[in-house]
C-alpha cells in the first residue's frame, strides 16, 4: 500500500466505496487521516463499517468540516450534472480530488535518496488500446527482470500497490474519468494512444473529452511523451509538447502511415514496426507473426509499448523477444477456440464503434456478433469494414435499430446464445466468429467482461453439441 501523505490528523471524505474508494480510504487511514465514507449502496456502506470506517452522508451536511473529498471515477463531478454529494462540496468550497491525485502526491520520499535508480511511473491514456498497451509495457519490463507493477484502470488500485523498489517501474492505465479530476499528475513517461468519440456525456463533448486526456501531459509535464498522431488531436498534442521537430522528448507513433522527419518516430506499416531517429532507421520488427497482437490497432499498441521501453533503455532485440511472448489480454482480440477451420475471437472490450471497426479490420470472412447499448460515434467506420463481414448477428435491447444501421447482411438475434447458435450453424472453414459489440453491455450484462465470458461459454456449449 502507498500511505497517503499530507493529511495526518485531517478529516477526509471518501465518496464511492468500490475498489478505488476503499483502497483510498485504507491508504488515507494508513497515512494518519481521519476518514469518513459514503456510498449510496447500503451493502457498500456495511462493508466499510465492517472495516471500522465512519459513515457520513455528505449531501446532508457531511461536507461541512471536511478538508478534502475524494471521489471514485465513476461518479459524475461536472457533466451531465455533478453528483449531489460533490455539488454539496463545491457549494462549501471543499476541494475534490481522486485516488490518482493522492497517488502522485504521495509517491516517493526520503527513502528514494538511497536508491541507485529512481523508480519511474509510466501513465497510459487514450480512447482505445490503453489496457493492452499498459499490460504489454508491464510484460516487456517483467521479461527482462524489472520490478514492475500494473495498476489504475487495470490490475490493482493505484494506492494498493507496494512502494516501488530501487529501479522499479509503475505502469498506470488511466481513463479520462481519472485524469480529468486528479489534482496531481506527474508521470515520468506519458502515453496518448488515440482519440475517438466516447464518454461524451461525461465530458460535455469531444473538446472536454480531449481536454481530460490532455491534462496528463499538461499538469506535471512528463520527461517524455509518446503520442499517437493518427488523429488531429494527437498531432496537435505532439506539436504543443515539442520545442521543435528534433525534440526527442516527444516520440510520435503511428499505425498505418509512414512517419517522416528528424525527430524520434515509431510506426507500424504493412505489419512491420520501424524506429527512426534523426532521419535514420534504428530498428525494424516483423509484427505479422505475433499472435498476441493481431491487427493494425494492436500494432499501434506495440509501437507505444516499444517507444516506452526504448525510453527506459531496452534494446530493440530484447523488446522483440518480449513482444513474441505476449499472450494478449482477455476480451481483447482473444482467440478462444479454433475448430473445423473456424476461429472464435472474443473482443468484448470493443465497446465503441472505433474499437469495433479496428477489430473488423484485423480479420476477414467474419461472422460478426455485435450490438448492445449504442454510444456516440455513428456507423460510418463500421460500414467501411463490411466487405470483410459475411453476416452480422445482432444482440441487445436495441438489436433491431442497430441492425438497420449496418450495411452488412444482418440477423436480429437478441441474445448471445441465439447469436452464437446461428453464427456457428452458418460458419464455414476459414470463417472467423468475432464478438466485437461496438456498444456498451449494460442492457444485458453488468460489464464487458461478463459479456465476453458469456460469449465464450455459449461457444463452448454449442461446439460440445456438434
Amino acid at each position: 500500500m502507498i500511505p497517503v501523505k499530507g493529511y495526518h490528523g485531517k478529516k477526509i471524505g471518501v465518496l464511492g466505496l468500490g475498489r478505488s474508494g476503499m483502497t483510498a480510504a485504507r491508504a488515507l487511514r494508513e497515512g494518519g487521516a481521519d476518514v469518513v465514507c459514503w456510498d449510496d449502496s447500503e451493502s457498500s456502506r456495511d462493508a466499510a463499517v465492517a472495516e471500522g470506517f465512519e459513515l457520513s452522508e455528505f449531501a446532508k451536511g457531511g461536507v461541512d468540516d471536511l478538508d478534502i473529498l475524494i471521489t471514485s471515477p465513476g461518479i459524475p463531478h461536472l457533466y451531465p450534472t455533478p453528483n449531489r454529494h460533490i455539488a454539496a462540496a463545491y457549494a462549501k468550497g471543499v476541494i475534490v480530488d481522486n485516488d490518482i491525485g493522492l497517488f502522485f502526491a504521495s509517491l516517493g520520499g526520503g527513502e528514494w535518496d538511497n536508491f541507485d535508480v529512481t523508480p519511474r511511473v509510466v501513465a497510459v491514456t487514450g480512447s482505445n488500446g490503453k489496457s493492452t498497451t499498459s499490460a504489454l509495457i508491464a510484460h516487456l519490463l517483467d521479461a527482462v527482470g524489472k520490478d514492475v507493477q500494473l495498476a489504475g484502470n487495470i490490475g490493482r488500485g493505484v494506492l494498493d500497490i507496494d512502494p516501488p523498489l530501487d529501479g522499479g517501474v509503475v505502469v498506470l492505465e488511466l481513463s479520462s474519468y481519472q485524469t480529468e479530476l486528479a489534482r496531481a499528475l506527474t508521470p515520468d513517461l506519458a502515453v496518448f494512444t488515440n482519440l475517438s468519440p466516447d464518454h461524451l456525456d461525461r465530458h460535455g463533448g469531444m473538446g472536454g473529452y480531449f481536454a481530460a486526456k490532455r491534462r496528463l501531459f499538461a499538469e506535471g509535464g512528463p520527461d517524455r511523451a509518446i503520442v499517437g498522431v493518427d488523429e488531429q488531436e494527437g498531432q496537435f498534442l505532439a506539436g504543443q509538447l515539442a520545442q521543435g521537430p528534433t525534440d526527442d522528448r516527444v516520440i510520435r507513433i503511428s499505425s498505418g502511415q509512414k512517419l517522416t522527419g528528424p525527430g524520434w518516430l515509431v510506426y507500424a506499416r504493412k505489419g512491420f514496426l520501424a524506429e527512426y531517429r534523426k532521419g535514420r532507421q534504428v530498428a525494424s520488427i516483423d509484427l505479422r507473426s505475433i499472435s498476441g497482437l493481431p491487427g493494425v490497432h494492436n500494432h499501434q499498441n506495440a509501437c507505444a509499448a516499444y517507444a516506452v521501453c526504448r525510453s527506459l533503455g531496452l534494446a530493440p532485440k530484447v523488446i522483440e523477444a518480449g513482444l513474441r511472448s505476449f499472450g494478449g489480454l482477455p476480451h481483447r482480440s482473444q482467440v478462444i477456440a479454433s475448430v473445423g477451420g473456424v476461429t472464435f475471437v472474443n473482443d468484448s472490450k470493443a465497446t465503441n464503434t472505433d474499437a469495433a471497426a479496428k477489430a473488423l479490420a484485423a480479420f476477414k470472412n467474419i461472422r460478426w456478433i455485435c450490438g448492445g447499448l449504442e454510444k456516440e460515434g455513428g456507423f460510418d467506420e463500421l460500414n467501411a469494414q463490411v466487405s470483410k463481414v459475411r453476416k452480422a448477428y445482432v444482440i441487445g435491447r436495441e438489436a433491431a435499430s442497430f441492425a438497420m444501421k449496418l450495411d452488412a447482411e444482418s440477423e436480429v438475434c437478441g441474445t448471445m446464445q441465439a447469436a452464437v447458435y446461428h453464427a456457428i450453424s452458418e460458419a464455414e472453414e476459414g470463417d472467423v466468429v468475432l464478438l466485437a459489440p461496438a456498444a456498451a453491455s449494460f442492457d444485458q450484462y453488468d460489464n464487458f467482461e461478463l459479456r465476453g465470458d458469456d460469449f465464450a461459454a455459449c461457444v463452448e456449449a454449442e461446439l460440445s453439441k456438434r
